[in-house]
């Protein structure tokens, strides 16, 4: 089976790392998902959820300061690989240039920009992405007056003024200097 893996949330200050691993055939060529609005994004998975499985890996905010983000991310791609079903002879091409995969996992490709130039990366980077916005547009429900439903996590001024006039949240990793900073 060919795999593309990608991930979103890496930088953010706020929310889960999500890393999906996807298999399958997608609709349409490489789509580099910043480049999409939301709404194209979203437009998009019903058809990609018809031609493709996506393995799912959340890696929460606390978990990302407990490991540190190199091991927030090895966590990710096992537990989305895990969530896929892949195998130790599966093919797999991962954005970026680190190979986060367990050592079990031969047969994996790095590929810098994957996302915009493999159409299975692509995949799992334009999913990755809408299930993490839905995410935190639905603590945005819960958690108001952060915005996080507007700058989903990510390091804004928005978010910065949020941040100081209410404080940290359990959302945010206090890892980040950032939010560090605040505490």
């Amino acid at each position: 089976m060919m795999i593309g893996i990608d991930e979103v949330g890496r930088g953010a200050w706020a929310g889960p790392l999500l890393v999906v691993a996807a298999s399958g055939n997608p609709p349409s060529a490489a789509m580099d998902s910043k480049a999409l609005t939301a709404k194209k994004r979203s437009g998009l998975i019903a058809a990609l959820e018809a031609t493709c499985e996506f393995g799912q890996g959340w890696v929460s905010a606390s978990e990302v300061d407990e490991f540190g983000l190199t091991s927030a991310m090895r966590l990710g791609v096992e537990r989305a690989l895990v969530s896929l079903g892949a195998q130790p002879h599966d093919n797999i091409i991962m954005d970026g240039p680190i190979n986060y995969c367990d050592s079990r996992y031969a047969q994996v490709e790095t590929i810098i920009k994957a996302d915009a130039s493999i159409p299975l990366v692509s995949a799992a980077s334009i999913y990755a992405k809408v299930l993490r916005d839905q995410y935190m547009k639905q603590l945005e429900e819960t958690m108001p007056g952060y915005g996080f439903g507007r700058h989903v996590g990510y390091g804004t001024k928005m978010h910065r003024d949020a941040l100081t006039r209410l404080g940290v949240s359990r959302h945010h990793r206090t890892s980040y200097k950032p939010v560090k900073a605040l505490l």
